[in-house]
């Protein structure tokens, strides 16, 4: 599971421009959303290691909220600084990653079984894994469920598209929120790829790109550094 500071002060209420300023008490805060993706992981009978993806402004105090709340859940939190180390940054966590692959404690189960209708697939995943009360959706679209099955797609797993910035459909609704409901605006199959593509909300399932991508400002000075990565 990976997480940042950065992340973790967002979901504990800190406004975005202040994300680069120490605040223990922000991250603390904002443990409840690591905490949620943890019992998911859970949920499915796996272990699992924390790679916090440790940037030069987090400050060691945050970093110890961060391994300490994780050791009290029983799971592991280890800095992986990569960002500024490459791959030796992350030794810490390859090893912590093979010690606990190699407890043998996995025993992966699915979310739901495959026979199960694609409107309680949807179900499933809303209130299981964002912790939704219900789905909704007009009869338009809860009628293309019915057609996906009688068509012979009724066995393939559904895949929600949603903001990344909240359990919930609403970007605005941080740490670990409660009492919503995850509207359904569209359905459609991907058959090549073998699952149903549910759409939640206002979601973009291909978000534009700017026009100048960043790669034109990367370049390698003259002593072999890297440069204009960020």
């Amino acid at each position: 599971m990976v997480a940042t500071i950065r992340a973790l002060k967002m979901h504990g209420g800190v406004d975005l421009k202040e994300l680069s300023s120490p605040n223990t008490g922000a991250v603390e805060r904002g443990m409840v959303n690591l905490e949620k993706h943890l019992k998911n992981i859970a949920g499915y009978d796996l272990p699992a290691v924390v790679a916090v993806n440790r940037f030069t402004v987090d400050t060691d105090e945050e970093m110890d909220v961060v391994v300490k709340h994780c050791a009290a859940l029983g799971v592991k939190a280890v800095a992986a600084t990569h960002w500024t180390n490459g791959g030796a940054g992350t030794e810490d966590l390859a090893r912590a990653v093979v010690e606990v692959t190699d407890t043998g404690a996995a025993d992966f189960k699915f979310l739901y079984p495959d026979d199960l209708p694609l409107w309680e697939k949807v179900r499933a995943v809303a209130q299981k894994i964002y912790g939704a009360d219900e789905i909704t959706a007009s009869a338009g679209v809860r009628a293309k469920f019915k057609q996906f099955e009688k068509a012979g797609f009724g066995h393939l797993p559904v895949c929600l598209a949603k903001t990344q910035y909240s359990f919930s459909t609403d970007p605005t609704l941080r740490g670990r929120p409660t009492g919503f409901e995850v509207e359904i605006r569209d359905a459609k199959v991907s058959a090549g790829a073998g699952f149903v593509v549910v759409l939640t909300s206002e979601i973009m399932t291909m978000p534009g790109l700017p026009k100048t991508p960043s790669a034109e400002a990367i370049d390698i000075d003259d002593s072999g550094q890297i440069i204009g990565l960020f």
